[in-house]
């Protein structure tokens, strides 16, 4: 193998959905985890629906969110006009048609439970606040993937938000070009920083408590740099 295949080669990217439109194809528990996950992150995204059947779940949210949708099979002009497509059903076959008809029409396409069919994937996300981080385990362990969710969840602090408005304040108050504002919030945030720092278990241990530690006192640093740069 080479060193390429050996890693995870996909690119991250975070899409503005509402500039965008999806097609959801599937009315099942697999479309209402998708369209669910879908929403949780993107509250208007431009999304369509198509399915033979839809249950009450997945009906209820489309009506709750104002989203289009048709009771019949998957057609190929409904990918009219869509830029991304999501296949939620449980029929390998359908599903690996359906794709084959998206890659015809170039719709960069997810289905569920394939990854060998998938042009990009919908990764496990993390959220606080405005800051987002998505995780990727180049399909191999969604499951792996929904752990690391949680330790995250549990491990960074809801004050995270505080820190990343505070330091939006102080960077729209800085003056100077582009590379002295970057080298002011370089020396704000060099407490943060794991530079040359060892990775023994201990101190990753100190690192994670010194890590919550400077958070704080960003935070509140940040209402007396604001004072100073105002």
């Amino acid at each position: 193998m080479t060193d390429l295949e050996e890693t995870n080669p996909l690119f991250p990217i975070f899409l503005k959905l509402h500039n965008l439109n999806l097609l959801l194809v599937g009315g099942g528990y697999v479309a209402m985890e998708k369209l669910s996950a879908l929403l949780a992150n993107s509250p208007h995204a431009n999304i369509k629906l198509v399915a033979p059947e839809i249950s009450s779940e997945v009906l209820n949210i489309l009506k709750l969110h104002n989203i289009p949708y048709i009771e019949r099979v998957f057609e190929p002009g409904d990918l009219e006009g869509m830029d991304l497509a999501v296949v939620a059903i449980n029929d390998s076959n359908i599903s690996a048609g359906i794709a084959s008809v998206c890659k015809e029409k170039k719709v960069l396409t997810n289905v569920a439970d394939k990854p060998d069919l998938c042009d990009f994937y919908l990764g496990s996300i993390v959220q606080k606040g405005n800051l987002k981080i998505a995780i990727s385990t180049n399909g191999k362990s969604p499951t792996i993937a929904k752990r690391i969710k949680e330790v995250l969840n549990e491990t960074i602090p809801e004050e995270m938000d505080d820190l990343l408005n505070n330091m939006q304040r102080i960077r729209n108050g800085l003056k100077g070009d582009f590379n002295d504002k970057v080298k002011r919030l370089n020396e704000i945030t060099s407490v943060m920083s794991v530079e040359n720092k060892k990775k023994s278990a201990f101190k990753r241990f100190i690192y994670f408590f010194s890590f919550i530690i400077a958070i704080m006192f960003l935070i509140l640093a940040g209402y007396y740099i604001l004072l100073a740069v105002s």
